[in-house]
């Protein structure tokens, strides 16, 4: 059996931002057993799984995609959305857009310091679609 749900999580600012929760109570009753998928319906933002406690982690990422995926650089053609834009696109592509995680005994197996990360990648991306699947 699939059941799926239909978010929408507010506006964040850019930057990577822990999300776990809100996809937990997304869904509400997790089964015993199966395999929760988290899809996000954007191309200048991502999903990933990464270090939940400490923020700095979430400030050093966002660092260093900065560095590795600069803004303004000489080559890019598509432009005309804003500096941010283009590099927002191959940030997504780097991270992806979606994770999955199994569920036992009616949890997320998720490790110990492990949570679902949005990537925001645009100064100004809004609000953001998820579709989260849960298989069963």
């Amino acid at each position: 059996m699939i059941r799926h749900y239909k978010i929408t999580l507010p506006p964040f600012q850019r930057g990577f931002h822990l999300i776990t929760e809100k996809i937990i109570d997304a869904v509400g009753d997790i089964p015993d057993q199966g395999i929760l998928n988290v899809f996000i319906q954007h191309t200048s933002a991502s999903l990933s799984i990464n270090e939940n406690a400490d923020p700095t982690v979430r400030q050093d990422f966002e660092s260093h995609f900065n560095v590795m995926v600069p803004e303004d650089a000489h080559y890019y053609i598509h432009t005309y959305e804003g500096s941010d834009d283009m590099p927002a696109h191959l940030k997504t592509s780097l991270l992806g857009s979606s994770v999955s995680v199994p569920i036992i005994d009616g949890r997320l197996a998720l490790g110990t310091w492990q949570g679902i990360y949005l990537g925001e990648h645009r100064n100004h991306g809004g609000a953001r679609r998820l579709i989260i699947s849960v298989y069963q």
